[in-house]
């Protein structure tokens, strides 16, 4: 019978080690994949962003919306009171006076945003310094956060260029230059403390205000009266401003980029300083929302306690 031979292939050491590499490999990359697939933070943020951009797109157009009317308001109100051909720049010379009005005229404004349908819902922020320290205390979340920062600026900006349509050169005029906030003849040392002194003054105003069952339906008023109070006596010093979104917006317009990181700084640092006393005297538990009037039938998208903070309306003889 004929024999048949079976050649037998001889391994080879180099061959061997590669198909063993080339295994390892693919194992490690199989592996790599199915712990990306199952690992739920890997795009867990861009997924809550998405989500909150979904269910909170009305929010964030009205904090475009307020910022961008607070600026409109800013800039027709420079128009009106120091343009050098205005009417009632001639017949009120005195710049301490036109100051005051505009102050009240900005105060009102503030005031007026705070209660409207919008402030009610958004929580009337309008700036991003605020929205920070509501981050910070627990009470919004991240994607809100950054949306609300997003939006903000956005309007800013957009309200600004639309008074710029509005009024025209006046707008852009040498003694307007678009409503901006710029450090006075004290210099930028004297800015840059100012304004930490009065952001500070506004959040611990804020926050004892709103998480306090007394006075929480009056926080936008207190807030409105400190605007009108700082641009009548603090404006020299620093241009007033507690808001980067606010200085950003007139800086971008009008290409005034100088000392523009005062603003970006140093109203957050005031407020983070009021947000740290708060949480180091009250407490984090302390904080119910991050709404400045929350007393409404409005919708709440923050981390809200609100209902543990039962409001005592005030009587006549105490607001006496």
């Amino acid at each position: 019978m004929p024999k048949f031979v079976t050649k037998q292939r001889l391994s080879h050491p180099m061959t061997d080690m590669q198909i063993a590499a080339k295994s390892n490999l693919i194992k490690g990359q199989s592996s790599t994949n199915q712990a990306r697939v199952s690992d739920p933070s890997s795009h867990g943020w861009l997924r809550s962003a998405t989500e909150a951009l979904t269910k909170h797109w009305p929010e964030y157009l009205m904090e475009a919306a307020g910022l961008g009317l607070f600026m409109i308001s800013a800039c027709t109100v420079a128009v009106i009171l120091d343009h050098p051909a205005s009417l009632v720049r001639n017949a009120i010379p005195n710049s301490f006076v036109r100051r005051t009005l505009g102050g009240m005229a900005m105060g009102l404004t503030a005031i007026g945003l705070i209660y409207s349908p919008w402030g009610k819902r958004s929580g009337a922020h309008l700036n991003p310094s605020t929205t920070l320290i509501f981050l910070r205390l627990g009470k919004i979340e991240p994607a809100d956060a950054f949306f609300y920062a997003f939006s903000q600026f956005a309007g800013g900006v957009a309200g600004v260029m639309f008074s710029a349509s509005l009024w025209g050169g006046a707008v852009s005029d040498q003694h307007i230059r678009y409503a901006a906030t710029l450090p006075g003849s004290r210099g930028v040392s004297i800015a840059f403390v100012a304004e930490v002194v009065i952001s500070f003054l506004l959040m611990s105003v804020v926050l004892n205000a709103s998480n306090s069952a007394r006075w929480a339906s009056l926080t936008g008023v207190f807030a409105g009266i400190l605007v009108a109070l700082y641009i009548s006596l603090e404006a020299p010093l620093s241009g007033m401003s507690m808001n980067p979104a606010r200085t950003f917006a007139s800086a971008f317009s009008g290409r005034i980029w100088n000392a523009l990181w005062i603003y970006f700084t140093a109203p957050t640092l005031g407020m983070l300083l009021a947000a740290e006393l708060y949480l180091r005297t009250r407490g984090k538990s302390a904080v119910f929302c991050a709404k400045l009037h929350h007393d409404n039938d409005q919708r709440c998208i923050f981390r809200c306690n609100y209902q543990a903070l039962k409001p005592q309306p005030l009587t006549l003889k105490e607001m006496m």
